[in-house]
Formats: C-alpha cells, sequence, structure tokens
C-alpha cells in the first residue's frame, strides 16, 4: 500500500477528530441497490484483513472510501434503444419524438440495473491532524472532492480547502529549472511540462531526460514557463508537481523501501501497518518542503 498520486486540501487543526470512527461507522459502505447506479461509504483500509474503518499511526490516519458501480455500457443501451425505436417506427410510420426516446431509454435503463454487473473501488487517503493536511490518493481534484465530500457527510462538518499558495507555482517551478537554487533536498528529476503563457501556445513535454542544457534553456529564453516538474527528495521519494499542486507519480525510492525491507513481519495486516508508517512519515517531509517552497496558507 503505497499511494500513488497527492490531492491535497487543508483544515483547521484545531478540528477535533478523536470520534472519528463512530461517525465512519455510520456512514459504512452499503451494497449498491438493484435501482442504484452506484454506492459510496467508509470500508477498512485493510480491506478484508481489517475491520476497523480508520487505522492512526500517531497523528497520521489512514482512511478509505470504497463504493460499488453498476456497470451499464452505453452501446448496449443504445443498441437496445434503436432496435426499439425501429420497431415503433415500422408499426405507426412515423419516428419517435425525443420525449418518447427518453421515456423508452429509462425503461431500458431501469430494466437493466438488476442485471448489471458490479464493479468495486476505493480511494485512500491520509489525515494528518498535526498538519491540518488531507492527502486524497488521487489525481482527479473531482474524484478527490468526492472523498472530502464522503468525510463532510460522516462529521456533519469538514472546513477542508484545496492547498493554496501565496506564490505563483507556475514561476517556482520555472525558476528551479532555470537554475534557481532548490530547497535542501530536493533535486531534479527526468521530466517536465513547458507552456507558453498564451492561452493557445506551445506545449513541450519532456521525459527520461536531463532537465539542465542547451535545449531546456532555449524553450525557456522563448518565454516558456514549466507547469510541471519531476523532482526527488533525499533518493527517498520522486515525484511530479504541477502548478495545479496536485502531486503526481508519488514514489518511494529504494532510500526509503530498504528500511521496510529490514523488518519482520509475520501477517498481511502487520505489512500494512508497516507501509503505511513508512509512507506517512515521508508525506510528512515532503510536506514540509512543499509547504515552505510554495508559501501554503494554513486554514486556521
Amino acid at each position: 500500500m503505497f499511494f500513488r498520486n497527492l490531492t491535497l486540501f487543508r483544515f483547521p487543526v484545531a478540528l477535533d477528530l478523536s470520534d472519528l470512527d463512530a461517525h465512519l461507522a455510520e456512514c459504512a459502505l452499503k451494497p449498491v441497490g438493484p435501482m442504484e447506479l452506484s454506492s459510496r461509504g467508509f470500508v477498512s483500509p485493510f480491506g478484508h484483513h481489517g475491520e476497523a474503518l480508520s487505522h492512526a499511526i500517531e497523528e497520521s490516519l489512514w482512511i478509505t472510501v470504497g463504493g460499488e458501480d453498476k456497470l451499464l455500457p452505453g452501446a448496449v443501451v443504445n443498441d437496445l434503444l434503436q432496435k426499439k425505436l425501429a420497431a415503433i417506427e415500422e408499426k405507426e410510420g412515423r419516428k419517435p419524438g425525443g420525449r418518447t426516446r427518453k421515456r423508452i431509454k429509462d425503461e431500458l435503463v431501469t430494466e437493466l440495473l438488476p442485471r448489471a454487473f458490479v464493479r468495486p473501488v476505493r480511494c485512500d487517503a491520509l489525515i494528518d491532524t498535526r498538519l491540518g493536511v488531507i492527502a486524497i490518493d488521487s489525481s482527479s481534484r473531482k474524484n478527490a472532492e468526492s472523498v472530502v465530500s464522503e468525510v463532510r457527510r460522516a462529521l456533519g462538518s469538514f472546513p477542508a480547502l484545496p492547498v493554496n499558495a501565496e506564490v505563483a507555482p507556475r514561476a517556482i517551478l520555472t525558476g528551479w529549472i532555470a537554475g534557481d537554487p532548490l530547497p535542501d533536498g530536493l533535486s531534479l528529476g527526468d521530466e517536465c511540462e513547458l507552456r507558453d503563457p498564451a492561452d493557445s501556445g506551445a506545449v513541450v513535454k519532456i521525459q527520461r531526460m536531463e532537465l539542465v542544457g542547451d535545449e531546456i534553456a532555449k524553450h525557456l529564453e522563448a518565454g516558456k514557463q514549466c507547469t510541471r516538474l519531476a523532482l526527488t527528495l533525499d533518493d527517498h521519494v520522486s515525484f511530479v508537481i504541477g502548478e495545479d499542486l496536485i502531486v503526481r507519480k508519488f514514489k518511494l525510492l529504494d532510500g526509503a523501501v530498504d528500511q521496510l525491507e529490514s523488518t519482520e513481519r509475520d501477517d498481511i495486516a502487520a505489512e500494512l501497518d508497516a507501509r503505511f508508517a513508512l509512507m506517512a512519515g515521508e508525506f510528512k517531509r515532503l510536506f514540509a518542503v512543499l509547504e515552505k517552497a510554495f508559501k501554503l496558507s494554513k486554514a486556521d
């Protein structure tokens, strides 16, 4: 269990989450009903290997929003719809109107839903109560917002907002790739995205290449700005951060994972606990660097 992406939200550190488990239990995942398209709720972060709906290591909490989605392919619905419409046209000698099409389509969905396959989904989140941060394992702002909404539904109130930088992230990223000193521990990776400031300007995506050289310099001289940049923190974590402050391709490197492999555990639950402890610790270190570099606002 390691997160792959981090979409970050901040909430007041004074927020009391001591009774979180009780609230999560009231909003536990229920099986999707025969006439429902989807269902969402909280599940154990340990999956089938645990029952508790949260897992805590000091001030770090691990929660998971689970879901069940009905698979009802649009192509199947549309194919049946066209057949029914063709039969009506042949029988009545006229093409059905828009209201008739909508009614028949709704009837088909109602008929097919109870027989649709169900796909399970899950999305993990790390809540750091000391930092006042919740990190969602998703690169989609919409998906991350839905997880925050589930927490809000469980607690009744959860004043979490996307992280906000007091400086322009694009300017910081462009400065780093142009040669400005990086924060202690950070080093450039091998990937970046450069954009022309104009709305319809050129976009250059560079991967698996040294980011210090004449080619990059020419793009910068032409006025392009860095909107995504791959970085490494102390040979422990590699990631790509964008001007939207979403951390993508989050990966623990050998320097961090070696600590995990040096311990002995007898069961899966203990293994997951150790992995979460390692990831939570590395996240704290990374967030401290990002908070200072981008002057992230607090929620208090």
